[in-house]
């Protein structure tokens, strides 16, 4: 089997014209042969019709063994002569000829004038076409027809034949079908050419991103090239992402660093002392936490996406959770002069998208069940002590966040019965396009919504939320804030 596309491609085309001509070959011989066969006992019975009168007469005279012979000398060379009796078989009259080796059957309801022709071995060895033309009725006695012969050379003909025809049909296959295979093997093995050149400067980081490959090819390498598209230009953008990683992480390193290393050589050469250490070392320390959370965060979505972090799930009361993230973040909301509050919760059923659910629908029935469902506490508490984290980084003095939680049914995608969480902010809210993206690792908009954060924190939240089987969306409110919410359901799938 060759090895490339084309090379495939042209043996599979050879392959299926040696099958063809063969086929046709075989057809060619087997129709020509019964033309032959066919053609050679026309002859005979013609002969046979223009000597019937001759026969006839010499039955009525008495004198057919006479009349036989001297006929035998009158025909063509290679033709041989005998009389049939009524049972089919030969009469002798003293001729020296090869006379068949089966009876010829003669039917009875077979007129006077009839010819009967076909095939049959004959004492000589071989197959001869015949042709029996029957003189009398079927009750007579003695000789009822005169069966005139020769040897059967039809496959041979018919072989001759298509010796000459064949070549032309080979010769015209070719020229026809090799420019087909070409062709055929060209638009489909230039577009896997080109996809293959792609796919290697894909992988090549250094390999500038080039345009789009052209469509073309059948349907299926059109399609393979629209996806080697849409992967080459996903990859140039998660490439210019990472770049910008890159640069994000050297801002958000440097600093910490830079203070780490300067206290360090103050604590080192003795510049540092007293109180000045003890600031020194307090700086160190806390720059250092900061460091270990930016290297957890970093490690931490791949781990919920191979599964490391395994949920431990326990019933929990949407209420509780909401008032204890409140209280965590209290104190760094009076620091940053920001209202830190938990709405009244709406514990009534709706339905909708996500984005409707952080609005409330109505007072609380006194006879509505509790907004409890099945998570994962640490897991949760990590959600949304990362939305208050990311509204506290993006609400200036005097701003307001809100905590929310409600009961809907159908919402972001998520079935049956489910709790959204959501927080709102009065910041500016995120850039045009941001809501689709605020998911994304490393997004991390414009320095107004985002300051110096590594744009982990909401990435993390979408993944905690899918493995609570849950959605994460995040929007813009008129005229001014935003709302995150992470929809989990009731009771998720791993439970």
């Amino acid at each position: 089997m060759p090895a490339s596309l084309t090379g495939r491609i042209l043996a599979a085309f050879g392959l299926l014209a040696v099958v063809l001509w063969l086929a046709i070959g075989t057809t060619m011989f087997v129709v020509l042969r019964g033309l032959h066969a066919d053609a050679t006992s026309s002859g005979l019975a013609d002969i046979a019709q223009t000597l019937a009168v001759r026969f006839r007469g010499a039955v009525v005279d008495g004198e057919v063994r006479r009349v036989v012979n001297q006929i035998r000398g009158e025909i063509a060379n290679g033709v041989t002569i005998h009389l049939l009796a009524a049972d089919g078989t030969v009469v002798d009259v003293g001729i020296p000829d090869p006379a068949p080796t089966v009876p010829i059957t003669i039917p009875t309801e077979t007129r006077i004038g009839e010819t009967l022709t076909g095939m049959a071995p004959f004492g000589d060895g071989q197959v001869h076409d015949y042709a029996a033309l029957v003189l009398r009725g079927p009750n007579v006695v003695g000789s009822r027809a005169i069966l005139l012969s020769s040897v059967d050379r039809s496959g041979a003909d018919a072989l001759r034949d298509v010796g000459r025809s064949l070549p032309i049909v080979i010769l015209v296959t070719l020229l026809i079908g090799a420019p087909l295979a070409l062709l055929l093997s060209r638009s489909v093995a230039r577009p896997l050419e080109r996809l293959a050149r792609r796919a290697t400067e894909l992988v090549d980081p250094a390999a500038p991103p080039g345009p789009a490959l052209p469509l073309g090819g059948p349907k299926e390498v059109r399609q393979l090239t629209e996806r080697v598209n849409a992967m080459a230009a996903e990859l140039a953008r998660s490439r210019a992402r990472e770049g910008e990683l890159l640069a994000d992480l050297r801002h958000d390193l440097r600093t910490p660093l830079t203070v780490i290393g300067g206290y360090a050589a103050a604590l080192s050469d003795g510049t540092a002392t007293g109180e000045a250490a003890e600031r020194a070392a307090t700086a160190i320390a806390e720059e250092t936490a900061r460091l270990e959370r930016l290297v957890a965060q970093l490690g931490a979505i791949e781990r919920l996406r191979t599964g490391a972090d395994a949920l431990h799930l326990e019933p929990i009361d949407a209420r509780e959770i909401l008032a204890s993230t409140a209280a965590r973040f209290e104190a760094a909301a009076g620091t940053a002069g920001v209202d830190l509050a938990v709405a009244d919760t709406d514990a009534g059923w709706g339905t909708g998208a996500a984005s409707g659910a952080g609005s409330g629908s109505g007072p609380e029935a006194a006879d509505d069940p509790p907004l409890a469902l099945a998570a994962d506490r640490l897991a949760l508490d990590r959600i949304l002590g990362n939305l208050v984290d990311n509204a506290l980084a993006v609400t200036t003095t005097g701003g307001a966040i809100r905590l929310e939680a409600r009961r809907i049914d159908g919402a972001a995608g998520v079935p049956g019965p489910a709790i959204v969480f959501a927080v709102v902010d009065d910041g500016p809210g995120f850039p045009p396009g941001g809501t689709d993206r605020a998911f994304e690792r490393f997004y991390r908009g414009d320095s107004s919504r985002t300051g110096s954060g590594s744009g982990l924190g909401l990435s993390i939240v979408r993944e905690l939320a899918r493995a609570h089987g849950g959605a994460a969306v995040a929007e813009n409110l008129v005229p001014r804030g935003a709302r995150v919410s992470v929809v989990l359901p009731v009771r998720p799938p791993s439970a």
